[in-house]
């Protein structure tokens, strides 16, 4: 059975630094799945926690431990292999699941500013509207809508257009992919970019604008998340003139930061889930 492999090229001085990398990197995910988890046993646990805002934030933490888990292992083992390869297979999975949780982040981001919006400035409506079918609703359609986009995209279009190249210009598969092709189509490019605008763009408005009015932690994450995106639907897509050095620094800096600030955004920030991090840690 032929298997068409990928090389990625986006490390830097690989052979001097590997060992520095892994073990700053491992300390990294097991630091985003340990502080994420630990914020979602909090909510499942106790019951004061299962409200639409926490389990809307238990939400966001999942996805930010499925797309750290999509990234993380295969970056370390590669950090420690001879060659840096991935199947074209697995490239094509790797760049479904990146781009799929990371639209889902600003779809749950979406459905916690509307949570915040209605429960100030509809109290007396907000049992009725956010019932817990609506919550769980939503829920599912900030994970559906976005894999049900990003799979027409990667299978429809990408599985199959052939490779010119075999040379990835990153540590991971994304939107470099797209510059393996021989031949880029035009209908899938559009199709991209509505995708782009109805599952990221329309929602971070949405935030920005309710969570302006009502919460500081959906804001700071939207920020956040926003400022890292840019630099990889925008800049990769552009081909801008960066240093492979500043590539690989501001790639590591967008699969670090997000999963890392949520959980202490969230723990610090939400009082109640404040309260129950210092009696797990600091109880006599």
């Amino acid at each position: 059975m032929n298997v068409t492999y990928i090389s990625l090229n986006g490390f830097v001085e690989i052979e001097k630094y590997r060992y520095f990398y892994f073990f700053m990197m491992l300390p990294v995910y097991i630091l985003i799945v340990w502080s994420n988890c630990t914020i979602i046993s909090l909510i499942v646990i106790h019951k004061n926690l299962h409200e639409p805002m926490y389990i809307f934030i238990a939400g966001l933490l999942v996805n930010s431990v499925l797309f750290s888990t999509n990234i993380y292992p295969k970056l370390l083992t590669d950090l420690l292999a001879n060659k840096q390869i991935i199947s074209y297979q697995a490239c094509l999975f790797q760049v479904f699941v990146f781009y799929s949780f990371s639209c889902s982040e600003f779809l749950l981001l979406a459905a916690m500013s509307y949570d915040r919006y209605v429960s100030i400035c509809k109290p007396l409506q907000y049992a009725i509207i956010m019932r817990r079918t609506v919550v769980f609703i939503l829920l599912g359609l900030a994970w559906i809508v976005p894999f049900c986009h990003i799979v027409i995209i990667v299978v429809g279009g990408n599985a199959n257009s052939e490779l010119c190249s075999f040379t990835l210009n990153g540590i991971f598969c994304n939107n470099s992919l797209n510059y393996l092709f021989c031949a880029g189509s035009k209908a899938l490019l559009i199709f991209g970019l509505v995708t782009l605008f109805n599952i990221a763009i329309l929602p971070m408005l949405e935030v920005r604008r309710k969570a302006a009015q009502t919460c500081l932690p959906h804001l700071l994450v939207l920020i956040n998340y926003s400022c890292l995106m840019i630099y990889d639907i925008i800049i990769i897509r552009l081909e801008s003139d960066f240093s492979k050095t500043a590539r690989f620094i501001m790639t590591l800096q967008m699969i670090m930061y997000n999963p890392l600030c949520n959980p202490f955004i969230y723990g610090l920030k939400m009082t109640e889930i404040y309260k129950h991090l210092k009696k797990l840690f600091w109880a006599n």
